[in-house]
């Protein structure tokens, strides 16, 4: 009966000492596509890269930061702060590279490593890195996720390249300065620009081929 009362009694004390069962990786799961995430089987990978596909057409320019150490409420706060029109998603790097193949996002294989997340910018460059960068300061991030790099008309930049991109003028803001130098009927500039996925280079040769019809 001690003997009993006795074991009884290092269990106890041992169960003290256990660890707390781990919490679901309830986070890593839902940030990369895990367990009912899309990107795990076949059929989720390709429409992954469709998807993908689709933001890169519609794109100005992507960048990428370190997807690891943010929380999926952090991630939420991040994306409800970008301006209308950037996408922010996490991609696994093989299926990253499947999109971009044959894209002029390709030279990003490059920025291929480690967990990444990415962002698709429609227009807002200054505006979505601006975001960011206030999200990592808010959040004591600056450190450990800084932007790593992106890339804008087939060319790689670094941190400090996309930085200074980002305080260039706006599309909008640059046809309309260079629509004077090209002699295009500013109503013409206007529909060529709204074109859906329109980039800067193709809008403003457009605009130029159309005045140059005249």
């Amino acid at each position: 009966m001690k003997q009993s009362l006795v074991f009884l009694g290092l269990a106890a004390s041992a169960s003290a000492f256990t660890t707390a069962p781990a919490r679901p990786a309830q986070s890593t799961t839902a940030l990369f596509g895990g367990a009912r995430g899309g990107a795990t089987t076949l059929e989720g990978k390709t429409s992954t890269v469709a998807s993908v596909k689709e933001l890169l057409d519609s794109s100005e320019m992507i960048f990428t930061v370190p997807a690891n150490g943010i929380s999926v409420a952090e991630t939420q706060t991040l994306r409800r702060s970008l301006p209308e029109g950037t996408t922010m998603k996490v991609v696994k790097n093989k299926l990253m590279s499947r999109a971009v193949e044959g894209t002029e996002y390709e030279p990003v294989g490059d920025m291929l490593q480690g967990a990444n997340m990415w962002f698709f910018i429609e227009e807002d460059i200054g505006g979505s890195v601006k975001a960011f960068n206030s999200f990592t300061k808010d959040f004591a991030k600056k450190e450990t996720h800084s932007i790593l790099g992106g890339n804008i008309e087939g060319t790689n930049y670094d941190a400090a390249g996309v930085d200074a991109i980002s305080k260039l003028p706006s599309k909008i803001e640059l046809i309309t300065r260079i629509a004077g130098s090209i002699k295009a009927v500013p109503t013409k500039v206007a529909r060529v620009v709204k074109a859906p996925g329109m980039k800067v280079a193709r809008a403003i040769k457009l605009a130029g081929e159309e005045g140059s019809d005249e």
